[in-house]
Protein backbone atom coordinates (compact mmCIF):
# COMPACT_ATOMS: atom_id res chain seq x y z
CA UNK A 1 0.00 0.00 0.00
CA UNK A 2 1.93 3.34 -1.38
CA UNK A 3 0.69 6.04 0.93
CA UNK A 4 1.96 9.68 1.64
CA UNK A 5 4.63 10.09 4.47
CA UNK A 6 2.76 13.74 5.82
CA UNK A 7 -1.15 14.67 5.56
CA UNK A 8 -1.92 17.88 5.62
CA UNK A 9 -5.71 18.47 7.76
CA UNK A 10 -7.23 21.22 7.42
CA UNK A 11 -9.71 22.31 10.13
CA UNK A 12 -13.10 23.54 9.03
CA UNK A 13 -14.69 23.48 12.74
CA UNK A 14 -14.95 27.13 13.76
CA UNK A 15 -16.78 27.92 10.27
CA UNK A 16 -18.20 24.47 8.69
CA UNK A 17 -18.40 22.82 11.95
CA UNK A 18 -20.51 25.65 14.24
CA UNK A 19 -23.01 27.18 10.96
CA UNK A 20 -25.50 24.61 11.43
CA UNK A 21 -25.35 24.73 14.80
CA UNK A 22 -28.46 26.44 16.37
CA UNK A 23 -27.45 27.02 19.74
CA UNK A 24 -25.34 30.47 19.57
CA UNK A 25 -21.80 30.12 20.68
CA UNK A 26 -19.94 33.41 22.43
CA UNK A 27 -17.90 35.08 20.42
CA UNK A 28 -15.12 35.33 23.22
CA UNK A 29 -15.38 31.31 23.26
CA UNK A 30 -14.71 30.80 19.22
CA UNK A 31 -12.20 33.13 19.94
CA UNK A 32 -10.02 31.08 22.88
CA UNK A 33 -11.32 27.87 20.65
CA UNK A 34 -9.09 29.02 17.52
CA UNK A 35 -6.60 30.27 19.99
CA UNK A 36 -6.56 26.14 21.35
CA UNK A 37 -6.24 25.42 17.59
CA UNK A 38 -3.62 27.54 17.03
CA UNK A 39 -1.46 25.60 19.41
CA UNK A 40 -1.82 21.91 18.34
CA UNK A 41 0.29 21.72 15.30
CA UNK A 42 -2.36 22.78 12.99
CA UNK A 43 -1.19 24.35 9.88
CA UNK A 44 -4.64 25.49 8.53
CA UNK A 45 -7.71 26.87 10.77
CA UNK A 46 -11.05 28.15 8.52
CA UNK A 47 -12.27 30.24 11.16
CA UNK A 48 -15.40 31.83 10.52
CA UNK A 49 -17.73 32.76 6.98
CA UNK A 50 -18.39 36.46 5.77
CA UNK A 51 -21.72 35.57 3.93
CA UNK A 52 -24.54 37.79 5.22
CA UNK A 53 -25.35 37.48 8.95
CA UNK A 54 -29.10 37.28 8.15
CA UNK A 55 -27.93 33.94 6.47
CA UNK A 56 -26.07 32.01 9.28
CA UNK A 57 -26.28 33.93 12.36
CA UNK A 58 -24.28 31.43 14.03
CA UNK A 59 -21.05 33.18 12.08
CA UNK A 60 -22.49 37.35 12.47
CA UNK A 61 -19.62 37.99 14.48
CA UNK A 62 -17.23 37.23 11.78
CA UNK A 63 -14.95 40.57 12.02
CA UNK A 64 -14.96 40.16 15.86
CA UNK A 65 -13.50 36.66 15.90
CA UNK A 66 -11.35 37.38 12.91
CA UNK A 67 -9.94 40.53 14.72
CA UNK A 68 -9.82 38.81 18.15
CA UNK A 69 -7.97 35.68 17.72
CA UNK A 70 -4.10 35.59 18.41
CA UNK A 71 -2.43 34.61 15.23
CA UNK A 72 0.76 32.44 15.06
CA UNK A 73 3.00 32.80 12.14
CA UNK A 74 2.66 29.48 10.49
CA UNK A 75 -0.96 28.72 10.76
CA UNK A 76 -3.02 30.26 7.98
CA UNK A 77 -6.20 32.01 8.80
CA UNK A 78 -9.15 31.52 6.26
CA UNK A 79 -12.90 32.61 5.49
CA UNK A 80 -15.62 31.63 3.45
CA UNK A 81 -16.45 34.39 1.52
CA UNK A 82 -19.28 34.39 -1.13
CA UNK A 83 -19.12 38.10 -2.96
CA UNK A 84 -17.68 41.38 -3.13
CA UNK A 85 -19.20 42.87 -0.16
CA UNK A 86 -18.34 39.72 2.01
CA UNK A 87 -14.12 40.00 0.24
CA UNK A 88 -14.44 43.91 2.01
CA UNK A 89 -15.25 42.65 4.99
CA UNK A 90 -12.91 39.94 4.78
CA UNK A 91 -9.82 41.73 4.15
CA UNK A 92 -11.14 44.42 6.89
CA UNK A 93 -10.18 41.65 8.97
CA UNK A 94 -7.33 40.97 7.59
CA UNK A 95 -8.03 37.22 7.00
CA UNK A 96 -4.70 35.00 5.32
CA UNK A 97 -6.70 33.09 2.58
CA UNK A 98 -10.23 33.54 0.85
CA UNK A 99 -12.64 30.43 -0.06
CA UNK A 100 -15.39 30.79 -3.27
CA UNK A 101 -17.53 28.21 -2.98
CA UNK A 102 -20.01 26.52 -5.71
CA UNK A 103 -21.99 23.01 -6.39
CA UNK A 104 -21.20 21.15 -9.07
CA UNK A 105 -24.87 20.35 -9.15
CA UNK A 106 -26.80 23.20 -11.28
CA UNK A 107 -29.79 22.23 -8.56
CA UNK A 108 -28.14 22.75 -5.32
CA UNK A 109 -26.20 25.63 -6.78
CA UNK A 110 -29.41 27.52 -7.03
CA UNK A 111 -30.70 26.23 -3.68
CA UNK A 112 -27.37 26.98 -1.92
CA UNK A 113 -26.51 30.08 -3.95
CA UNK A 114 -29.82 31.40 -5.66
CA UNK A 115 -28.19 31.38 -8.85
CA UNK A 116 -27.15 29.36 -12.10
CA UNK A 117 -24.01 27.95 -12.02
CA UNK A 118 -23.16 30.24 -15.36
CA UNK A 119 -24.15 32.83 -13.31
CA UNK A 120 -22.10 31.90 -10.42
CA UNK A 121 -18.87 32.01 -11.88
CA UNK A 122 -18.73 35.86 -12.62
CA UNK A 123 -19.53 36.19 -8.85
CA UNK A 124 -16.65 34.60 -7.80
CA UNK A 125 -14.27 35.65 -10.52
CA UNK A 126 -15.03 39.10 -8.96
CA UNK A 127 -13.73 37.91 -5.25
CA UNK A 128 -10.81 35.76 -6.41
CA UNK A 129 -9.06 39.05 -8.56
CA UNK A 130 -9.98 41.26 -5.76
CA UNK A 131 -8.41 38.60 -3.44
CA UNK A 132 -5.31 38.20 -5.26
CA UNK A 133 -4.90 41.80 -5.93
CA UNK A 134 -4.61 42.17 -1.65
CA UNK A 135 -1.72 39.10 -2.10
CA UNK A 136 -4.08 37.06 -0.58
CA UNK A 137 -4.22 32.98 -1.42
CA UNK A 138 -7.71 31.59 -3.04
CA UNK A 139 -9.49 28.63 -1.67
CA UNK A 140 -12.24 27.15 -4.37
CA UNK A 141 -14.71 24.95 -2.93
CA UNK A 142 -16.86 22.28 -5.28
CA UNK A 143 -20.00 20.71 -3.18
CA UNK A 144 -21.93 17.94 -4.17
CA UNK A 145 -19.19 16.67 -6.02
CA UNK A 146 -19.87 12.84 -5.37
CA UNK A 147 -24.02 13.28 -4.96
CA UNK A 148 -26.85 15.72 -5.09
CA UNK A 149 -29.59 16.10 -2.77
CA UNK A 150 -31.97 16.65 -5.43
CA UNK A 151 -30.19 15.35 -8.73
CA UNK A 152 -28.63 11.83 -7.46
CA UNK A 153 -25.22 11.22 -8.70
CA UNK A 154 -23.06 13.72 -10.50
CA UNK A 155 -21.23 13.17 -13.44
CA UNK A 156 -17.03 13.24 -12.88
CA UNK A 157 -16.45 15.55 -16.25
CA UNK A 158 -18.73 18.46 -14.52
CA UNK A 159 -16.84 18.59 -11.43
CA UNK A 160 -13.67 18.57 -14.01
CA UNK A 161 -15.51 21.57 -15.70
CA UNK A 162 -16.05 23.33 -12.76
CA UNK A 163 -13.17 22.58 -11.49
CA UNK A 164 -10.88 23.70 -14.35
CA UNK A 165 -13.02 26.76 -14.53
CA UNK A 166 -12.07 28.16 -11.30
CA UNK A 167 -8.34 27.27 -11.54
CA UNK A 168 -9.04 29.75 -14.50
CA UNK A 169 -10.00 32.65 -12.54
CA UNK A 170 -6.74 32.05 -10.34
CA UNK A 171 -7.35 29.83 -7.57
CA UNK A 172 -4.34 28.33 -5.52
CA UNK A 173 -6.26 25.19 -4.21
CA UNK A 174 -9.67 22.96 -4.74
CA UNK A 175 -11.35 21.43 -1.99
CA UNK A 176 -13.58 18.34 -3.55
CA UNK A 177 -16.95 17.75 -1.18
CA UNK A 178 -18.88 15.08 -0.46
CA UNK A 179 -21.70 17.61 0.60
CA UNK A 180 -24.22 15.03 2.15
CA UNK A 181 -21.95 12.26 2.76
CA UNK A 182 -23.03 9.06 0.46
CA UNK A 183 -19.43 8.46 -1.87
CA UNK A 184 -18.37 5.01 -0.77
CA UNK A 185 -14.41 4.07 -1.76
CA UNK A 186 -14.90 2.66 -4.68
CA UNK A 187 -16.79 5.35 -5.77
CA UNK A 188 -14.16 7.79 -4.50
CA UNK A 189 -11.24 5.21 -6.40
CA UNK A 190 -13.49 5.89 -9.86
CA UNK A 191 -13.98 9.72 -9.62
CA UNK A 192 -9.95 10.51 -8.55
CA UNK A 193 -8.32 8.29 -11.13
CA UNK A 194 -10.36 10.41 -13.86
CA UNK A 195 -9.76 13.85 -11.82
CA UNK A 196 -6.32 13.61 -11.27
CA UNK A 197 -5.88 12.59 -15.35
CA UNK A 198 -7.23 16.33 -15.89
CA UNK A 199 -6.34 18.33 -12.59
CA UNK A 200 -2.87 18.12 -10.52
CA UNK A 201 -3.57 16.19 -7.11
CA UNK A 202 -0.85 18.06 -5.49
CA UNK A 203 -3.43 21.03 -5.36
CA UNK A 204 -6.77 19.43 -4.35
CA UNK A 205 -8.02 18.90 -0.71
CA UNK A 206 -10.97 16.02 -0.05
CA UNK A 207 -13.91 17.48 2.03
CA UNK A 208 -16.07 14.24 3.22
CA UNK A 209 -18.44 14.11 5.08
CA UNK A 210 -19.58 11.15 7.36
CA UNK A 211 -22.92 10.83 7.35
CA UNK A 212 -23.06 7.29 6.66
CA UNK A 213 -19.82 5.97 8.16
CA UNK A 214 -17.40 5.91 5.03
CA UNK A 215 -15.26 8.95 5.58
CA UNK A 216 -12.18 7.24 6.99
CA UNK A 217 -12.23 4.84 4.16
CA UNK A 218 -12.68 7.19 1.68
CA UNK A 219 -9.50 9.19 2.91
CA UNK A 220 -7.48 6.07 3.24
CA UNK A 221 -8.99 5.39 -1.10
CA UNK A 222 -7.65 8.73 -1.67
CA UNK A 223 -4.28 8.63 -0.48
CA UNK A 224 -3.42 5.50 -2.23
CA UNK A 225 -4.11 7.50 -5.13
CA UNK A 226 -1.45 10.12 -4.20
CA UNK A 227 -4.18 12.97 -1.83
CA UNK A 228 -2.76 14.07 0.68
CA UNK A 229 -4.85 17.12 1.97
CA UNK A 230 -8.09 16.82 3.64
CA UNK A 231 -11.16 18.93 5.78
CA UNK A 232 -12.36 18.15 8.93
CA UNK A 233 -13.89 19.20 11.82
CA UNK A 234 -13.08 18.49 15.72
CA UNK A 235 -15.62 16.28 17.18
CA UNK A 236 -17.06 15.92 14.39
CA UNK A 237 -18.58 19.16 14.46
CA UNK A 238 -21.17 19.99 12.06
CA UNK A 239 -24.28 17.78 10.66
CA UNK A 240 -25.51 17.59 6.98
CA UNK A 241 -28.59 19.75 6.81
CA UNK A 242 -30.19 17.13 4.01
CA UNK A 243 -30.21 14.10 6.69
CA UNK A 244 -31.88 15.28 9.74
CA UNK A 245 -29.61 13.24 12.99
CA UNK A 246 -27.37 11.93 11.07
CA UNK A 247 -23.08 13.48 11.30
CA UNK A 248 -21.92 15.68 8.46
CA UNK A 249 -17.69 16.66 9.00
CA UNK A 250 -15.46 13.77 9.21
CA UNK A 251 -13.71 14.45 12.49
CA UNK A 252 -10.24 15.71 12.88
CA UNK A 253 -9.89 13.94 16.20
CA UNK A 254 -10.56 10.48 13.97
CA UNK A 255 -8.36 11.11 11.20
CA UNK A 256 -5.54 11.79 13.17
CA UNK A 257 -6.10 8.78 15.26
CA UNK A 258 -5.96 6.41 11.97
CA UNK A 259 -3.05 8.76 10.57
CA UNK A 260 -1.18 8.73 13.71
CA UNK A 261 -1.61 4.82 14.08
CA UNK A 262 -0.66 4.38 10.50
CA UNK A 263 2.71 6.21 11.36
CA UNK A 264 1.47 9.08 8.48
CA UNK A 265 3.30 12.50 10.36
CA UNK A 266 0.47 15.66 10.29
CA UNK A 267 2.64 17.42 13.12
CA UNK A 268 -0.53 17.46 15.61
CA UNK A 269 -0.37 17.10 19.05
CA UNK A 270 -2.57 14.61 19.90
CA UNK A 271 -3.34 15.77 23.88
CA UNK A 272 -3.64 19.36 22.41
CA UNK A 273 -6.10 18.65 20.14
CA UNK A 274 -8.48 16.61 22.66
CA UNK A 275 -7.93 19.74 25.25
CA UNK A 276 -9.24 22.00 22.39
CA UNK A 277 -12.31 19.48 21.58
CA UNK A 278 -13.17 19.00 25.38
CA UNK A 279 -12.95 23.07 25.36
CA UNK A 280 -15.77 23.68 22.77
CA UNK A 281 -17.85 20.54 23.75
CA UNK A 282 -17.67 22.54 27.24
CA UNK A 283 -19.26 25.21 25.21
CA UNK A 284 -22.52 23.34 23.48
CA UNK A 285 -25.68 21.88 24.81
CA UNK A 286 -24.27 18.18 23.40
CA UNK A 287 -21.38 16.02 23.22
CA UNK A 288 -19.29 15.74 20.37
CA UNK A 289 -20.14 13.08 18.17
CA UNK A 290 -16.13 12.09 16.97
CA UNK A 291 -15.31 8.23 18.57
CA UNK A 292 -12.48 9.73 20.37
CA UNK A 293 -14.66 12.28 21.86
CA UNK A 294 -17.08 9.46 22.68
CA UNK A 295 -14.67 7.38 24.29
CA UNK A 296 -12.95 10.32 26.29
CA UNK A 297 -16.46 11.31 27.59
CA UNK A 298 -16.68 7.69 28.62
CA UNK A 299 -13.90 8.12 31.20
CA UNK A 300 -11.88 5.19 28.95
CA UNK A 301 -8.73 6.91 28.25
Amino acid sequence: MALPKHVTIKEVGPRDGLQNESDMIRTEDKIDWINLLSQTGLSYIEITSFVHPKWISQLADAIEVAKGIEREKDITYAALVPNKKGLERALEANVDEISVFMSASESHNRKNINKSIEETYPVLEEVVLGAKKQQKSVRGYVSTAFGCPYEGDIDVKDVIQVSKTLFDMGIDELSIGDTIGVANPLQVQHFLTEFREHLPEQKVALHFHDTRGTALANCLVAMELGFDTFDSALGGLGGCPYAKGASGNLATDDLFYMLNGMGIETNIDREKLLQAASFIQSKMKKSLSSHQMQILNQGRE
